[in-house]
């Protein structure tokens, strides 16, 4: 969960999200070889007063300052993809589940088993010691290490089903599904909100998934 004081990314709570803040930390190391190289050369040219003959014209410069930002693009490019098509990658999910947006509150469906419905609405912060806009009366309950579909829509208008240390930011809009995987490797709590502008109490919609081992969500299931 992110407090005040945190001003880097959430620890990852599955490996899509692990890669993620690779990908991350891959683009900012180009991205301060970049900033340093063409610091230094701006910083030179306003204190050097000498000028580089070579550099006022020659096929050689050019090639370089072509040939080098088409590299730099290729390495930016490459991971990028890759991690794009396993966030849409969907094999052989061991259960679906489907998150339904209301004004202004959700509601959870577990599709593989039998009247398995549930609203999930903010607790009132005053009257206990939760913490504040983000815990719920239902939350809902996810086993880890295992292999989720998830469904996401909404009933009228659009909200965005957001669980930040998972990786998975999922648009809710009405008369549409829209999907994606997901796969906890790590038990505890994660925290969510509504990531789309969606009325006056967009705020107080939060998110809360419980993460458990398997055998204790079929306990709770059989409950």
């Amino acid at each position: 969960m992110t407090t005040w004081p945190n001003l880097y990314l959430q620890d990852s709570a599955s490996p899509l999200m692990e890669q993620m803040i690779f990908f991350h930390d891959h683009i900012m190391m180009i991205l301060m070889m970049i900033v340093t190289t063409v610091s230094y050369i701006m910083i030179m040219l306003v204190f050097n007063d000498y000028t580089d003959r070579n550099l006022l014209e020659g096929q050689m410069i050019e090639l370089i300052w072509t040939v080098t930002p088409a590299m730099t693009l290729f390495f930016i490019a490459t991971p990028s993809l890759r991690l794009l098509y396993l966030m849409d990658e969907i094999n052989n999910p061991m259960m679906t589940t489907k998150a339904v947006g209301h004004q202004w509150y959700w509601t959870y469906e577990y599709s593989d088993f039998i009247d398995s419905e549930f609203d999930s609405y903010m607790t009132n912060t005053e009257s206990n010691n939760n913490l504040r806009l983000l815990d719920v009366d239902n939350r809902m309950v996810l086993p880890s290490n295992t292999f989720i579909r998830m469904i996401v829509t909404s009933t009228d208008v659009i909200h965005s089903w957001t669980l930040p240390s998972s990786g998975v930011k999922i648009d809710g809009t009405p008369g549409r599904l829209n999907q994606a995987s997901m796969m906890l490797n790590r038990n505890g709590l994660l925290f969510g909100q509504c990531s789309e502008i969606c009325g006056t109490n967009h705020s107080f919609m939060p998110i809360v998934v419980e993460s458990v081992p398997i055998n204790m969500f079929i306990k709770w299931m059989m409950k």
